[in-house]
């Protein structure tokens, strides 16, 4: 029995030595408490000011100035944060491409960037990969589907296809009658998007849409989305149709 008992111990220090960085990097994250600031000015739905530096929301993209819900999403952020003491935490990246800081903004314990997923003003977004509160961000969107988020009266149009690494989507219609797709949108995670053109999808057909740097078919059912670089990134990303009102019609993530 003691021989066994000075095994294990044996055994667990060798493992904490083994993994000390690891664990030592746990110790940080656990007693990191994240910074204490008090947001300035809300400047849209992802996007606070705190002592003059702009900070964005990580884990979400709301609408942009122009679109469905951007003023929805911009008054909930006020209501919750404005002249509020927050605390920041900080993923992997502490820094964008502009150089604004991303964090995670807590209101009491709350996560609100959380809470603007779960409301519908924002969708769930990770362009740098998933960390550790991906799966409540995501549980938070699938929550809103089922009861808050504004959902498309069509019903017609599924998903045939969706190859993120070819870059193509295929949209089916099951319905018995035609549906008009003018204006319906394709979004990614992020800014992404491609707007049908003057579009009529027929009844029981398809339609193909190829992320592309040119048109090089003269199918109908064939439409293109001209860029010069990558839609879906390869860490996982998301799907969304939405009408021409702006209603989501359908999602898929990977």
């Amino acid at each position: 029995m003691k021989k066994n008992v000075v095994v294990l111990i044996i055994l667990i220090v060798l493992l904490f030595v083994i993994n000390y960085s690891f664990l030592d990097s746990l110790l940080v994250d656990f007693f990191d408490e994240g910074e204490f600031v008090v947001v300035e000015r809300v400047i849209d739905g992802d996007t606070v000011v705190v002592e003059g530096i702009s900070v964005r929301l990580l884990g979400i993209n709301s609408p942009e100035k122009g679109e469905q819900y951007y003023d929805e999403a911009r008054e909930f952020l006020e209501e919750a944060v404005i002249n509020k003491k927050v605390m920041l935490k900080f993923g992997k990246e502490k820094k964008d491409l502009y150089n604004r800081t991303l964090a995670y903004v807590f209101v009491g314990g709350k996560n609100i960037n959380l809470e603007l997923v779960r409301r519908g003003f924002a969708n769930f977004y990770f362009p740098s990969g998933k960390d550790v509160y991906y799966e409540d961000f995501k549980e938070a969107w699938e929550e809103c589907v089922e009861n808050l988020c504004e959902m498309s009266e069509n019903d017609c149009i599924e998903l045939g296809e969706f190859d993120y690494k070819e870059e193509v989507v295929v949209f089916r219609n099951d319905c018995e009658f035609d549906c008009d797709l003018t204006g319906w949108e394709i979004k990614d995670e992020g800014r992404k998007k491609f707007v049908f053109p003057r579009f009529v999808l027929e009844e029981g057909e398809s339609v193909r849409v190829i992320v592309s740097g040119n048109n090089t078919s003269n199918n109908r059912n064939e439409l293109f989305w001209i860029r010069n670089d990558y839609v879906w990134t390869d860490s996982g990303d998301t799907l969304f149709l939405r009408d021409g009102e702006g209603k989501l019609v359908l999602w898929e993530s990977y």
